[in-house]
Formats: C-alpha cells, sequence, structure tokens
C-alpha cells in the first residue's frame, strides 16, 4: 500500500475513532487544507466524505473548503469536484506579480492565478478565497498596490493578506541568514499594511480580522469558528482538535500518525486547559477580529478576577488608542494592529 493509499485509509479510521468527539452536534463547517489537498482524487474525495457522512452530523448548509493552488485548478479538476458538497474554494495565489512569485519559487505565475479564478467561476465555484502575501523581500510599494488592485478587479469575495515570516528551517529562512535577501523594514511594513486595509476597505471590503476582508456575507465561517472560540476536530496529522475544556493534537510524523490509526490506536497528546488557559486564549483569538472582547463575557466565563484583570491591563492601550471601546466591547483599532502581538502580550495572564 503506498502513502497515499495508506493515508487515505488513515484518515478514514480516525474519523471513525473521534466520532465521539463532535458530541453528535452538528458540523457546520469542513475545510481540506494544511498542504496539498487538491493532490487528491475523486475516489480519494469520495471515500472521505462518505465516511463523514457515515459518522457525523453534517450540517444541510455546512461551510465546505479545499484549498489548492492555482496550477492545479485545472478545467478538468473543477469538473471532477462537482460531484462532492464543496462549495468553497481557498486558492493559494500569494501575489500577481511575477518578480513576487519567482522570489516565493512558486510554480504558478500571475497569468495562471487568473486563469485559476476564471476556471472556478466557470465550473461554479463563486465563494472564492485568495492568499497574498506581503512585505516579500525586494516587493515594491507600486507591485504590492498592484496585487491588491488586481484582486479588487477580480472581485474576489474574500482574501486573506499576512506577512511574510522567516521560518527557522525554511528555504528562504537560509536566505536571510547567508545575507542573500533580507527583510523589509518596520517602516515599508507598516506601510503595506495600511495599504492593504486602505485599498480593500475603499473597494467595500469588511475588514473583519487583522489578516482576512471579505465582503458582506463572505466570512470564512470555519476560521471564524476558531477566532470566536468554537469546538472544532481536526483529522491528520499535526492536526488540533479542541472541545472548550482541553485540546489535543496528533502526532506530526505521517508513518506514526499512518500506523497509529491503522491499529486503531491513534498517537495523540492531550492538555488540559484551565480557566486561565482559556482566557488568554479567548483573548489571543478574538481581539483579532472586528467582535472584539465583552468584558461582561468574561465575567460570566472565567470569573471577576479576570474580567477586572483585563479592564486593568486594557487601560493603558485605551488611553494610546491602540485599543477602542464602545457599546461595551473592547476592540483593536487599526493603529493597534501592527503591534497587536505586543498589545496581547500585555493582556494575557
Amino acid at each position: 500500500m503506498g502513502y497515499k493509499s495508506a493515508y487515505i485509509q488513515a484518515i478514514i479510521h480516525e474519523l471513525a475513532l473521534r466520532k465521539d468527539y463532535a458530541g453528535n452536534e452538528s458540523i457546520e463547517t469542513i475545510y481540506f487544507g494544511g498542504g496539498t489537498p487538491s493532490l487528491l482524487r475523486a475516489a480519494d474525495f469520495e471515500a472521505i466524505f462518505d465516511a463523514i457522512r457515515r459518522h457525523y452530523n453534517m450540517s444541510l448548509d455546512a461551510e465546505i473548503t479545499l484549498e489548492a493552488n492555482p496550477d492545479d485548478l485545472t478545467p478538468a479538476y473543477l469538473a471532477a469536484l462537482r460531484p462532492f458538497p464543496f462549495n468553497r474554494i481557498s486558492i493559494g495565489i500569494q501575489s500577481f506579480d511575477d518578480g513576487d512569485l519567482r522570489m516565493l519559487n512558486r510554480r504558478h505565475d500571475s497569468r495562471q492565478a487568473i486563469e485559476a479564478i476564471a476556471y472556478c467561476r466557470d465550473g461554479g465555484f463563486n465563494n472564492l478565497s485568495v492568499d497574498l502575501m506581503y512585505g516579500l523581500p525586494g516587493q515594491t510599494k507600486e507591485r504590492w498596490e498592484r496585487t491588491l488592485h488586481e484582486a479588487v478587479r477580480l472581485t474576489v469575495p474574500h482574501i486573506s493578506a499576512y506577512h511574510l515570516t522567516y521560518e527557522k528551517g525554511t528555504p528562504i529562512h537560509r536566505q536571510m541568514q547567508a545575507g542573500i535577501i533580507r527583510p523589509v523594514d518596520e517602516e515599508t511594513s507598516e506601510h503595506f499594511f495600511h495599504t492593504l486595509i486602505n485599498i480593500l476597505t475603499q473597494a467595500g471590503y469588511l475588514h473583519y480580522e487583522i489578516s482576512n476582508f471579505c465582503k458582506p456575507d463572505c466570512f470564512s465561517r470555519h476560521n471564524s469558528g476558531y477566532w470566536t472560540g468554537l469546538k472544532y476536530i481536526g483529522i491528520g496529522p499535526a492536526a488540533h482538535s479542541y472541545d472548550l475544556h482541553s485540546r489535543q493534537w496528533n502526532v506530526a510524523s505521517l508513518t506514526e500518525y499512518i500506523d497509529g490509526c491503522l491499529r486503531r490506536n491513534p498517537v495523540i497528546e492531550k492538555e488540559i486547559l484551565s480557566a486561565t488557559d482559556r482566557y488568554n486564549e479567548h483573548l489571543i483569538t478574538r481581539l483579532r477580529t472586528m467582535w472584539g472582547i465583552s468584558p461582561a463575557d468574561l465575567r460570566e466565563m472565567y470569573g471577576e478576577a479576570h474580567a477586572a484583570y483585563f479592564i486593568r491591563c486594557a487601560r493603558p492601550y485605551l488611553r494610546r488608542k491602540l485599543l477602542l471601546e464602545a457599546d461595551g466591547i473592547v476592540r483593536i483599532s487599526q493603529k493597534g494592529m501592527f503591534v497587536s502581538d505586543a498589545i496581547l502580550r500585555g493582556l494575557i495572564m
């Protein structure tokens, strides 16, 4: 049995083994991501969806997303997806500038990115999201603006935009260490971020999370679930699950994952979350969003001490307009978004 076939069988086994984790609650979103799910074929999807339907109560209007690279989204591949309940596609475009794409060592070019969006729509997939990236070495303000204007021109309903990070062990991190490339300076990063906000909000996009923008009613329901503290199950190597009281995560090794699932004994670690753990996670996720933090909710969920701690720690940021308060909700300001990590460090316990 090849790795791919064994991997699909392991996923099917894990779906069956983990069914009680959902407590028979309705599954509202499903996300095929975290790698290259577009490498899966029709028979693979059929087997996985069959297992989901057998073991879980799937909502009739569930948001079901496929993450894919532009060069995978051919008309033939999209036609093969039509029998399945996918109703949203997230495309890892990163940039509409060929120079940026070469620097990122992407397989596609800007023409293929634009064609992928057209192919999706021709195939009946209109609920689309694109990932963009800024703060790239050598990226100019003009190139970033052109990428944003192209996304607007294409009327993509959802846009996620992230600053490049130099993850240790990656080729781009090694290039930085060797002095081959240099990170952009803080002033340029801040300019890119404000340009992102200005262009997209002026085009009618709602800035509903630090890195996410959407047309009205086109939120990512799946990611919003993470940010607002809903339960979720993660299936696959290194996948995390959360049931409001504990966090579980699968072993990262593909071979260990497959072996454990096929033996019906998946390798899973678990952490019981204290009230302070849950308070910290609530802040870290929800303050990133337009829904913000309600001190009254903190008091009800975690107790008076946690709510009082939040109010006391938030005051300096409110005075500096890094946080804003209105109608009993504390939200991060546009000014504060660029230093959100520092703000969160000052609010958690």
